[in-house]
């Protein structure tokens, strides 16, 4: 009985212990972490949101193999909502 006694204290000590050194360890630990802080405002819109937009698109006349002669037409090219980043 007087050995379960002592193996329990000496159990109950080591977890203490051990709880001790880690709570020890965090604190440490998240002191040496770096913080996020907020970018400033300039640096921050380095990406912009590109809504979708239409272009006129020109397709330049030619003349085939029997010479006849096609004229130029323009056309209309969808471009696509898109995020531009720059650096």
């Amino acid at each position: 009985m007087i050995n379960g006694l002592k193996r329990t204290a000496a159990l109950g000590a080591a977890t203490v212990a051990l709880a001790a050194g880690a709570v020890v360890g965090t604190v440490g630990t998240a002191s040496a972490t770096p913080q996020h802080h907020q970018a400033p405002t300039a640096s921050r819109h380095h990406c912009m949101e590109a809504a979708g937009h239409w272009t006129r698109l020109r397709h330049p006349g030619y003349r085939d193999r029997h010479h006849h002669s096609y004229a130029g037409t323009w056309t209309r090219a969808w471009h696509p909502a898109h995020r531009d980043c720059r650096r």
